[in-house]
């Protein structure tokens, strides 16, 4: 064979080897999306007040120097970098399998309450996109939130349509609670790309209030006998207040909001510890209301389910300081409580609810305003002044449930029904066990 067809057939059969070999080469394994040098999984929360600070924080690969965010009071000026404050973020890395990450987090402070605001994250040459946020007012106002269950399952396929028809009903909502099992990995990094994924710009631009479910708790590395602990994403990539016990921090912790006491406790571990501080921050509570949330339910809508130690030890302070509304997720089916027989008041409601695919069954006889099973949903609570609504909706934006309570002189709490009339609860027409 001539020497130059042999060169020419030598040169197609490399370049035909490097063609099939480069993804394996340059991609990160398959479904998982490398950290790079520009912005992602930028998400807002809060670690000090918000009406006057906004705490931001994004991932990018290590190589990244000099992380800091720009923010300016927003207007119609399509230049806002010309009197944007630049702030330096602090940075920490995170083993994730086989990938270490850059996580950086910075405090916007000094802002006036009640403003939009806009901010980018980046490190002076790689900026993300300029995102836009209110900060609160100073003093109770009207105000909406989103409240979903457990995620934890499937992410994009199942809960992105519930989300993104969670922000059609209330485009103005302040901020996200999310009650728990965020993933169903506590430190698969993948499932948390799933997570940022189906929030997207919107996690950008409304604060998240994340309290851990059981999911978030796992052991690190391959050792079967390492102690389970709280996930090693969770406070990389969410800066929350550190005003918690000692050791708790971030995941347990408290902020005021337009005349609300928002209160996320942890119900995974050291349940009895939280006793004290929490009768703390209900009794110095200036607020009208006060919301609660976490991932175990003090009554368990699923069948085999019981928290009695959690009950026992959280319930009479609820009840000692009149806590409006708690929270929760872990049992896959929705479920609003009773008011008890002989009952004064008609608070703590307690709610539960699920956003993602896992569903339960409804504890057999359970004893309860509205339940509902093998249904995605997603909760709107609006506070004005005297009266606070929770409206739950189904994923395809139908009503499901409503209630009202109001306020009175003297601390009084009434609560009034506003159940839809034409949309029957959803059962399961067959029944199987429940899961973990």
């Amino acid at each position: 064979m001539p020497l130059r067809r042999l060169a020419r057939r030598l040169a197609l059969c490399l370049a035909v080897c490097l063609t099939v070999a480069a993804p394996a080469l340059s991609q990160a394994p398959a479904g998982r999306r490398a950290a790079t040098a520009n912005p992602d999984r930028v998400i807002l929360t809060w670690q000090g007040d918000p009406a006057r600070s906004q705490s931001v924080t994004w991932r990018t690969d290590t190589g990244v120097t000099g992380p800091k965010v720009q923010y300016v009071r927003a207007s119609p000026d399509p230049r806002p970098e010309l009197g944007a404050r630049e702030v330096s973020a602090s940075s920490s890395s995170l083993l994730s399998g086989t990938q270490t990450a850059a996580y950086h987090s910075a405090d916007m402070t000094g802002l006036e309450p009640d403003t939009l605001y806009a901010y980018r994250v980046g490190d002076g040459v790689r900026w993300s996109e300029w995102n836009q946020f209110r900060t609160a007012s100073a003093k109770p106002a009207p105000f909406s939130f989103i409240y979903l269950g457990d995620e934890q399952n499937n992410l994009l396929s199942s809960c992105a349509r519930v989300l993104r028809q969670a922000f059609r009903q209330a485009p103005d909502a302040r901020f996200i609670v999310h009650a728990g099992d965020l993933t169903n990995s506590a430190n698969v990094d993948d499932e948390w790309r799933e997570w940022h994924e189906v929030g997207g710009w919107l996690n950008a631009m409304v604060p998240s209030v994340p309290t851990p479910g059981n999911h978030q708790y796992g052991r690190f590395g391959e050792d079967p006998s390492a102690p389970s602990e709280l996930t090693r994403h969770w406070k990389p990539q969410f800066a929350l207040p550190l005003n918690g016990p000692a050791g708790l921090e971030e995941s347990t912790y408290w902020f005021d909001y337009q005349g609300v006491r928002v209160i996320s406790l942890n119900s995974c571990e050291r349940q009895q510890e939280q006793v004290p501080w929490l009768t703390r921050v209900l009794e110095d509570n200036p607020n009208r209301w006060t919301v609660i949330t976490f991932h175990h339910p003090i009554y368990s809508g699923a069948k085999g389910r019981d928290n009695k130690e959690l009950r026992d030890a959280w319930k009479p302070i609820f009840e000692r300081f009149k806590v409006d509304l708690v929270l929760q997720g872990h049992d896959h089916v929705y479920a609003r409580s009773k008011p008890e027989p002989g009952s004064k008041s008609p608070v703590p409601v307690y709610v539960v609810s699920v956003c993602g695919q896992k569903m339960y069954d409804l504890k057999p006889g359970i004893s309860t305003v509205r339940a509902g099973e093998d249904t995605q949903l997603y909760q709107v609570i609006t506070v004005d002044g005297a009266r606070l609504e929770l409206a739950a909706y189904t994923a395809s934006g139908e009503l499901y449930d409503r209630f009202e309570l109001r306020k009175g002189g003297g601390g009084s709490v009434s609560l009034r029904e506003a159940l839809p009339k034409n949309t029957p609860e959803r059962h399961r027409p067959a029944k199987s066990g429940a899961a973990n």
